[in-house]
């Protein structure tokens, strides 16, 4: 990885123990780091996913360390996640791992993962929470809202939505003290059919641009 001055950052893994297993933590250094945006994945896969990829291939080249984080159920090779309880335990683990660098910490994740950071977000001292394709009901129950987990995160909360998301479109979110940005015809993996007008490309742009003005706005 190389940031913005062309000196190539090392990227780097650790484990760390939590009650619910160990964690492992794949760190994206900047080199002159200003905060640490840690995000872990959702229920269904890991860091792998496009859109952690995107943040860690482009956001260390802008001050922002990205710490892409492996709940204890996916080091041990589970396939199917634990219940909230267990996600928010490893979670809570992870944090002093995460505050070690000394810098303002943004709680994210995708999916299940940004529910665990909405709802641990004031008792860990987040800057800011990521939410990315904040599952809002399960697909098709509306009246299964979790907003309640959203609207109660306590700090200055972003989500990025797909425009097609199955989980809960853009125009679906009540309002709150939040901020969102929609991708166009994404679901919720922020994948884009072929016959939409921007190309997957693009999608995982907006989703970059979107979380770096963001990022600068926190202060």
């Amino acid at each position: 990885m190389t940031d913005v001055t062309g000196v190539t950052q090392e990227i780097t893994e650790t484990e760390t123990e939590t009650e619910a297993g160990p964690a492992r933590i794949t760190w994206h250094p900047a080199k002159r780091a200003r905060l640490v945006l840690a995000v872990s994945h959702g229920a269904g896969g890991g860091i792998e996913a496009r859109d952690l990829q995107a943040l860690a291939r482009v956001l260390p080249g802008h001050g922002v360390t990205v710490a892409l984080v492996e709940q204890p159920w996916r080091v041990a090779g589970k396939k199917v996640a634990p219940a909230p309880k267990t996600l928010d335990t490893g979670w809570r683990g992870i944090w002093p791992e995460l505050a070690r660098p000394g810098l303002p910490v943004v709680s994210g994740g995708r999916s299940a993962g940004a529910r665990v950071a909405c709802r641990t977000a004031t008792e860990l001292g987040a800057h800011a929470v990521l939410a990315l394709s904040f599952p809002l009901h399960p697909p098709g129950k509306p009246e299964k809202s979790r907003a309640d987990e959203l609207l109660g995160a306590g700090v200055p909360t972003l989500v990025v939505q797909g425009g097609n998301d199955p989980f809960g479109k853009p125009e679906e979110f009540p309002e709150g003290a939040y901020e969102l940005v929609e991708v166009p015809y994404g679901d919720h993996g922020f994948a884009v059919p072929k016959r939409a007008e921007i190309t997957q490309e693009r999608a995982l742009e907006i989703i970059t641009e979107g979380v770096l003005k963001w990022v600068a706005s926190l202060g």
